[in-house]
């Protein structure tokens, strides 16, 4: 018999930043499926207008988590919330060893996910709400050619586990996913280079690329009544690469 909830996400209000494309637009898809009402951000009015034209009923706006007062414009517009996914970033290979590029990175991966989450505070108070950001392999590996985002996904894991602390006596439990190698347009290239392919597969133990729906199914379980007593906790979502 199943233990899953049944009907816990039915009319409940999810924002999802980034929802629009890849990773996020697999979770989006997941909350609608289970009844929620999505709202999708993207970074612009083409993709979300693609977005809200694959997904029946998703919400989809125009959103850079750079803007201070559009991401508390857009918040404030909800007319209440109970879950929060931050997946929106960006990921600039190579010139990340520029310091103007390097702090860009930072500031929507990192502080981009800290605007969406403070502005959001007050809402998901008041439902006893709960946030999922999206954390990496690189939150606890470094990367050569990615120095921000490497630094910038180091920094969302200890922003997760200090937001639980500061949140959880408002009832609102945070905690993120650490997706690992996963088949979305960013790793086209990765994939198709033979020697690259073979050496993420030969260390991943469930010996696949994971599939954007295996981030969905984790963030559902993280916003779901199962994981009440869990707050804090960054998911490795990996295929066991992190234990090889």
């Amino acid at each position: 018999m199943s233990i899953w909830p049944t009907g816990c996400f039915a009319d409940r209000h999810v924002l999802v930043t980034g929802g629009t494309s890849g990773i996020g637009a697999a979770i989006a898809r997941a909350f609608l499926a289970e009844g929620a009402r999505v709202t999708a951000t993207g970074i612009d009015g083409a993709e979300a207008a693609r977005a809200a034209g694959a997904m029946p009923g998703l919400d989809a706006r125009v959103l850079d988590v750079r803007d201070t007062a559009a991401v508390t414009g857009l918040v404030s517009s909800l007319p209440g919330l109970h879950h929060v996914v931050n997946c929106a970033g960006t990921i600039r290979r190579g010139a990340e060893h520029d310091p103007q590029v390097f702090a860009d990175v930072l500031d929507i991966n990192l502080t981009g996910t800290m605007r969406v989450c403070a502005a959001a505070r007050s809402l998901l108070a008041q439902s006893s709400g709960s946030i999922v950001n999206t954390a990496s392999l690189l939150s606890f590996l470094g990367g050569g050619l990615v120095p921000g985002y490497a630094a910038s996904k180091g920094g969302v894991a200890q922003l997760t586990k200090s937001l639980a602390i500061a949140y959880a006596p408002e009832g609102i439990r945070v905690n993120a996913v650490a997706p690992g190698w996963i088949e979305t347009p960013l790793t086209d290239a990765l994939r198709a280079d033979a020697g690259r392919n073979a050496a993420i597969l030969g260390r991943t133990p469930l010996g696949r690329w994971g599939k954007p729906e295996d981030i969905s199914g984790a963030v559902l379980f993280l916003c779901s009544p199962l994981a009440g007593f869990i707050t804090g906790t960054v998911l490795a979502v990996d295929g066991g690469y992190l234990s090889n």
